[in-house]
């Protein structure tokens, strides 16, 4: 790589972007350090989602393909056929572009790996989730020479990849195990949360002089995110309903539901007698507002019931200063101890009393919100995130700037 230029990169990320259902918060953070460490960036991504503005970045789409309705979470055969197309622009892109590197999200390392020996560039693999396991989580196939196919794909893209990212500790003590050098291995969480610059975007009001989100005599447990059936949203209005009965003034808040999902809790909600004065129920809303939201809240929750990778809003949550109860779970532990968020077990007895325990003890939710806080900046915050970025830059050769 020549001295005289900044270093160039195909970022390869197979899923809506940018739209928050599709959760490409992930691909926007190391997309923004990188471009603020002087690589210059093509990111190819689906039709689907908002331009965002990132300076050093173009942004380029397969076909939006409309008919087709909006991509969900998780692996589908709608996000098969559409790699497909990812597949014939990526390598359209390697045959008229030079990159010093490609950044591959997820199974678009799979096509990557095979590549890399004919167009001799250095690979990142950024995995999200082991891809294998998803198919079972998801319940995508039941079919074991399906599975058996990724796991060797999977396989093959770590031993190829320069460096491989993974986001949680989970993933961290199962790639190296898959390496022959396991130096090549980096450990960077989905921990940062700025907000998302939209190209075009009107700069969103600082919130000054507006009236507060909740009225003053309620006490607010607020939840903001997905409401996929692993967020554990249905354990959350089950715990909630136990814990009103002594705690009357409180306030059950979720954001974040597509609207079938929304009218599912809300009836769910009813049959356990929470009217909308008890638990407001609502779709997606800016990160601005999910933000105003917690900091408004007397607790913040996070139910969620299965899963291993630590979700996204964790890091969030423990930068907030507002208590957290959370359910204790490998998904959560990885990260949470009893030291900065009640740990409850994924019941709704036990996360009826964890929320109730964290509205009561205002001393002690102040003292565990303030060692969150500390423990966040220490291992998850923006400088901590950028130095293993640089890190990885290094490892691979890429000098930036």
């Amino acid at each position: 790589m020549s001295a005289a230029r900044p270093p160039r990169a195909l970022v390869v990320a197979p899923q809506p972007f940018f739209t928050p259902r599709g959760t490409p918060f992930s691909v926007y953070y190391r997309t923004l350090v990188l471009s603020e460490a002087g690589v210059q960036m093509d990111l190819l991504t689906y039709g689907e989602g908002a331009d965002v503005d990132l300076p050093g970045v173009r942004i380029r789409r397969i076909p939006r393909f409309r008919f087709l309705g909006p991509v969900s979470i998780g692996p589908s055969w709608k996000k098969l056929f559409l790699d497909g197309f990812i597949a014939l622009r990526m390598l359209g892109l390697l045959l008229r572009r030079r990159y010093d590197f490609v950044h591959a999200h997820e199974e678009a390392v799979f096509l990557a790996a095979f590549l890399k020996p004919l167009f001799r560039f250095r690979l990142v693999y950024d995995m999200h989730s082991s891809l294998p396991q998803q198919l079972r989580n998801f319940n995508f196939t039941r079919s074991r020479a399906l599975v058996r196919i990724f796991t060797w794909l999977e396989d093959l893209s770590i031993r190829r990849a320069d460096a491989v990212i993974t986001i949680c500790p989970d993933l961290a003590d199962y790639a190296p195990t898959r390496m022959k050098d396991p130096s090549r291995h980096f450990l960077i969480e989905n921990s940062i949360f700025e907000p998302v610059r939209l190209k075009g975007a009107v700069p969103a009001a600082t919130g000054e002089g507006e009236a507060a989100p909740f009225p003053p005599d309620r006490r607010a447990v607020v939840y903001t995110g997905t409401f996929e059936p692993y967020q554990g949203l249905s354990l959350l209005l089950k715990a909630f309903a136990i814990a009103r009965r002594t705690e009357p003034s409180a306030l059950l808040v979720l954001a974040g539901g597509t609207p079938a999902q929304v009218e599912t809790l809300r009836a769910e909600a009813a049959a356990l007698g929470l009217g909308a004065e008890d638990a407001r129920i609502g779709p997606r809303v800016p990160q601005a507002e999910a933000r105003r939201l917690t900091q408004a809240a007397s607790v913040q929750v996070s139910p969620r019931s299965a899963g291993t990778n630590t979700p996204l809003k964790v890091y969030e949550q423990l930068a907030s200063g507002v208590p957290l109860v959370a359910t204790r779970i490998h998904s959560h532990t990885q990260v949470l101890d009893d030291a900065v968020a009640y740990l409850v077990a994924p019941e709704p007895e036990a996360l009826a009393a964890g929320i109730l325990e964290a509205l009561r003890d205002g001393r002690e939710g102040n003292a565990r919100a303030a060692q969150a806080k500390a423990l966040y900046a220490e291992r998850y915050s923006r400088p901590v995130y950028e130095r293993k970025l640089r890190a990885l830059l290094e490892r691979i050769g890429v000098c930036a700037g």
